[in-house]
């Protein structure tokens, strides 16, 4: 396969993918829901400098998604199709990125720098992020563009190579934090691990460590320009919490709650299906011994198990932290792939194994509408056509399977794809039924308009703010406030959660939100009976 051909065609599947994810499902709550309402205060504000949720200082991410949102505004105008957009580009820019690490690492195997974006965007967890908006994707193309510029420094140009790392280091602050320090601070530090073995040129290793800590210094004086002007403005406890909450405080909390320490291990081989049941790839596993004593083999081992062995000592786990690695698996992978002697002769025997796991999970979705037993409502919700299309997708490429490394993996991505695509149009109508907060926030914002306040009973996520286009702050009241709050405002409006559909009192608005029923009482009808405001 020609690699014009082959970058055309995981593009390709990328905008498969991210297209069905547009048109089918609405914004998540409470993730997508709450980066819009951040970028939406922002936009309202005119405030760049400190981003707002619900009117109050917002410190949990830094702004470089935000910023980058309302860019796209500035050019488009306010729409709800760029916010998610943004993250999924970050995600098609780290294939692109790690097909030139892979140039880099292997620049006399331009077959590496083929297969290996096709194996980042084939890993479902991968692919399922790459149409969300959230942060990692951003993350993880700062990260490998930080290993492109160590590569280059390594390679002579320490100039243009450590400036690239810094940028990357500074950006990448301004996506999440410091975690951009442990997905590229590691593979510099360990450079005499890999180096020696993917150049032979002598180095000056007082010039390199010197050129690194230059590098994080600049990286991180791009993060302060933002930071400490924002913490003056701010005021001290927005700084406190982003300068201790971005880093020290969120790695300290995370050791009292999480999962175990192997949990990493557990999880690991599902995130990168179908590639961890795809024989081939077993069969390439015995050549690891020997890709890892080379240079570029050392170079990816670097890379990902620091970050495994971090990720794994902290109990506060979440499976996208990984996502930065992913590539590291990839490169790995695709240089054991084409060091196979004869492979995938057989096709569709070698895709017999992921191509049964995707039809039987067609199937199941195909038939659990009609299945004879009570399930979860989300799961009674799906359209019996996403199974059949997964079904009829998965047949038709193992169909068309033709002997050859390069098609194989092509082919097993595209089914990745046609997985998603398939789950977008099995879930999307029930997703929009039980997550789609729009017609309640737009609701809101007629009522607001027309000078109703607004309520919410509990912790709020700011996940009307951007649907509804709401001008105002939701006010957040409790058991403690919430009769003050009636008898302050009597033609207010009150949205709550219930396990159940009430009975008795009518309520403004009775909706199913994830698993529970999402309540908007009158402040007349609460007022006459306060405790239809609690949880039951």
């Amino acid at each position: 396969m020609r690699a014009e051909r082959s970058t055309l065609l995981w593009i390709g599947l990328w905008l498969g993918v991210v297209a069905a994810a547009l048109i089918a499902r609405p914004l998540m709550p409470m993730d997508e829901t709450r980066y819009l309402a951040v970028a939406w205060e922002m936009w309202l504000g005119g405030d760049f400098l400190v981003p707002h949720l619900n009117g109050e200082t917002y410190s949990h991410k830094p702004p470089l998604l935000f910023w980058l949102i309302n860019a796209g505004w500035a050019i488009f105008g306010v729409n709800d199709w760029w916010p998610r957009l943004v993250a999924p580009l970050f995600g098609l820019g780290t294939l692109f990125m790690t097909a030139r690490l892979a140039g880099r690492l292997w620049p006399d195997r331009p077959d590496v720098a083929r297969l290996a974006p096709f194996i980042v965007m084939g890993s479902l967890f991968f692919t399922i992020f790459t149409t969300l908006t959230m942060f990692d994707m951003i993350l993880a193309f700062f990260s490998v563009l930080g290993l492109c510029g160590i590569l280059t420094a390594w390679r002579g140009d320490y100039r243009l190579g450590f400036a690239v790392l810094a940028v990357a280091i500074g950006l990448g602050v301004l996506a999440k934090g410091p975690a951009i320090l442990l997905h590229t601070l590691t593979v510099a530090a360990l450079a005499p691990l890999w180096g020696p073995k993917l150049s032979t040129a002598k180095t000056n290793w007082a010039k390199w460590y010197g050129g690194t800590i230059g590098a994080v210094l600049l990286g991180a004086a791009i993060g302060l320009a933002w930071a400490i002007p924002a913490a003056k403005a701010g005021g001290p406890a927005y700084a406190e919490a982003i300068f201790w909450g971005q880093s020290a405080g969120r790695m300290v909390n995370s050791f009292a709650h999480g999962r175990p320490w192997w949990w990493f291990i557990a999880a690991l081989p599902v995130m990168v299906l179908p590639w961890a049941i795809w024989p081939t790839l077993w069969k390439a596993l015995p050549g690891a011994k020997s890709a890892i004593s080379s240079g570029a083999g050392r170079f990816c081992a670097s890379w990902f198990v620091p970050a495994f062995i971090v990720f794994s000592a902290i109990s506060g786990k979440q499976p996208h932290y990984l996502l930065p690695e992913f590539p590291a698996l990839a490169l790995f992978a695709a240089f054991l792939l084409t060091h196979l002697p004869d492979p995938c002769k057989r096709p569709r025997l070698t895709m017999a194994l992921p191509a049964a796991l995707f039809v039987l999970v067609g199937a199941a979705v195909a038939s659990a509408p009609f299945l004879p037993v009570s399930l979860p409502f989300v799961v009674e919700g799906l359209q019996p056509i996403g199974g059949i299309v997964l079904i009829v997708a998965t047949l038709v490429i193992v169909a068309s399977a033709r002997p050859g490394i390069h098609l194989a993996v092509s082919n097993l991505t595209a089914l990745s794809a046609a997985a998603i695509v398939a789950a977008h149009l099995a879930a999307g109508p029930v997703l929009t039924e039980v997550y789609d907060v729009s017609p309640v926030a737009k609701k809101l914002a007629s009522w607001q308009k027309a000078g109703h306040p607004i309520a919410h009973y509990g912790k709020y996520h700011g996940q009307f703010q951007f649907p509804g286009r709401l001008r105002e702050p939701v006010a957040v009241i409790g058991d403690g406030n919430a009769a003050d709050w009636l008898a302050q405002n009597p033609t207010g409006k009150i949205v709550t959660y219930h396990r159940n559909e009430p009975t008795g009192a009518t309520p403004e608005i009775a909706r199913r939100f994830r698993g529970k029923w999402m309540i908007v009482w009158d402040a007349a009808t609460a007022t006459e009976d306060p405790d239809i405001l609690k949880r039951r």
